[in-house]
């Protein structure tokens, strides 16, 4: 690539729930933009990441995991990931290489539909083959890689462990070059589009979910309802609410004392004043909005791209 051909191109990341796309986003660029659980559906909106060197810059979507689940909230997250998919230069599909070396039986059930969309597109395809670390035999990968290339002809079939970084700088090069000619979009010191205020609620939602059981995270949403700034102190003042669907709930994200949420609350405050690069004092409080996922006007209200 010469010096004078600087590229600039939007990528879209996709794939089914929990195979690393946002773990993998926030491995290119070197800092965390997208939050991280280990349970699927984690990721609500389209995030914009924003990688910048030299010579060029990857302008990343991370969209939501491709599901069945039913309900309106499902349904705009599936509208995210094919808006994204409009505008995108660059298709990137992640996927979960230690699940379908496994399970090479769920290989049609997630993809297929995927791969049916996309067979008649041009654009250029990479498929990152995420969590190789997960297994030693390299060789097992060999079934699987065959499949996705015949599934994929056109696309480039890029094994990578996002979680040890194993691969990425080959993966960035070989992304970069995919990407058309053109002028950066954004400063180079850039790395997302999110407001601060919307990162510190999904902050607050990634504690949420890394502490929380069962089926009580997906009937949570976080709003920032006050955002100050305390010249006095020295400090950020956040107050945040809690949105659940069901009484019990609450009491489940409080805790025995307010045990929970004040662990919640803890952990949350550490990485909000990490990304704003100061102190915080932040305030959370739960209240119950049953049937919220299913409320389109609430849902448009916290930026989820309801109808």
């Amino acid at each position: 690539m010469k010096d004078t051909e600087y590229r600039c191109g939007w990528v879209a990341l996709m794939g089914p729930p929990n195979a690393g796309k946002s773990t993998l986003l926030n491995a290119l660029l070197g800092q965390k933009v997208s939050i991280v659980t280990p349970k699927p559906q984690t990721t609500r909106n389209q995030i914009v990441g924003i990688l910048s060197d030299r010579h060029a810059q990857a302008i990343f979507m991370d969209t939501p995991g491709l599901t069945q689940v039913r309900g309106r909230l499902s349904k705009t997250m599936i509208q995210a990931v094919w808006q994204s998919l409009g505008q995108a230069h660059v298709i990137m599909p992640v996927l979960d290489s230690h699940l379908y070396i496994l399970h090479p039986e769920y290989l049609e059930r997630d993809l297929a539909p995927v791969a049916e969309a996309l067979a008649e597109d041009t654009r250029p395809m990479i498929v990152a083959v995420n969590k190789v670390d997960l297994f030693a035999d390299k060789s097992r990968m060999l079934p699987l890689l065959t499949h996705l290339g015949e599934m994929w002809p056109r696309a480039e079939i890029f094994p990578v462990s996002a979680l040890l970084k194993d691969g990425l700088p080959q993966l960035e090069k070989l992304l970069c070059s995919c990407l058309p000619v053109g002028p950066a979009q954004f400063p180079e010191d850039q790395i997302s589009t999110a407001p601060v205020r919307f990162m510190a609620a999904e902050i607050v939602r990634e504690k949420l979910f890394l502490h929380l059981r069962q089926e009580v995270p997906y009937s949570v949403a976080v709003d920032v309802e006050s955002w100050q700034e305390d010249a006095e102190r020295g400090q950020t003042v956040i107050h945040a609410v809690i949105y659940v669907g069901r009484p019990m709930h609450k009491a489940m994200v409080i805790g025995r004392g307010g045990a929970s949420i004040k662990h919640i609350g803890t952990e949350a405050r550490k990485d909000i004043q990490e990304l704003l690069g100061g102190k915080v004092h932040l305030e959370l409080w739960v209240k119950v909005r049953e049937h919220w996922t299913e409320d389109a006007v609430f849902l448009r209200e916290l930026g989820l791209m309801a109808e």
